[in-house]
């Protein structure tokens, strides 16, 4: 896998080349080969609870769209393969009509607090539950309200990370809560003071 090789079109690399950064970028592809994912990687996309999938359409626009589930819905089948349950959404089907056309998808995983970012090219490939109900136990979240449609599954072709530069932190509520707990008690203990020393000043 080598992500600036797949990336760097003639047409970038006379950009790159204008622009001053040719020379770096040229090294980065000879250095830059990955033999699939790590246990980095792994992790990361473990931890993920949403993503933003690209595919090109019929209509010669490309269309990017958000996927959500919960923490660790996108699993890691083998070390160059990751898949979803495609879960029954709004119904338009662009994303897989675009994917039945044109299997070459890009993916972004962002996570905020972190301020990390894979970037992903995949060919993906949409697989029936019923044809696949092993695939369909090993991707299905536990514990979590879904209706499926069908199965994802990512072939992936290349990734890399990206620069965590202009990445803003931000914290979901459950990620919130133990800092907010640690402020509650303290809060806590403080009323109590208070009234204890309320009580003396009133006897």
């Amino acid at each position: 896998m080598n992500y600036s090789k797949l990336a760097f079109t003639d047409g970038i690399k006379s950009i790159q080349q204008r622009m001053g950064s040719r020379n770096t970028y040229e090294r980065m592809e000879e250095m830059s080969f990955r033999e699939g994912l790590t246990a980095v990687e792994t992790d990361f996309i473990g931890q993920m609870d949403s993503f933003y999938l690209a595919s090109y359409g019929e209509n010669t626009f490309p269309y990017i769209q958000h996927r959500g589930g919960p923490k660790g819905f996108i699993k890691v089948i083998d070390d160059d393969t990751i898949g979803i349950v495609d879960f029954s959404g709004n119904r338009q089907y662009i994303s897989v009509g675009n994917i039945v056309k044109d299997p070459k998808v890009s993916l972004i995983l962002v996570s905020y607090p972190m301020q990390a970012r894979l970037k992903i090219y995949a060919e993906a490939e949409i697989m029936e539950i019923s044809d696949h109900p092993d695939l369909y136990e090993l991707l299905k979240p536990e514990a979590y309200r879904f209706r499926p449609e069908r199965m994802l599954v990512f072939h992936i072709k290349a990734y890399d990370w990206n620069c965590p530069q202009h990445i803003t932190p931000r914290f979901t509520e459950q990620e919130m809560e133990p800092m907010l707990h640690q402020q509650k008690e303290y809060i806590r203990k403080l009323e109590e003071e208070v009234a204890f020393l309320k009580g003396k000043i009133a006897g």
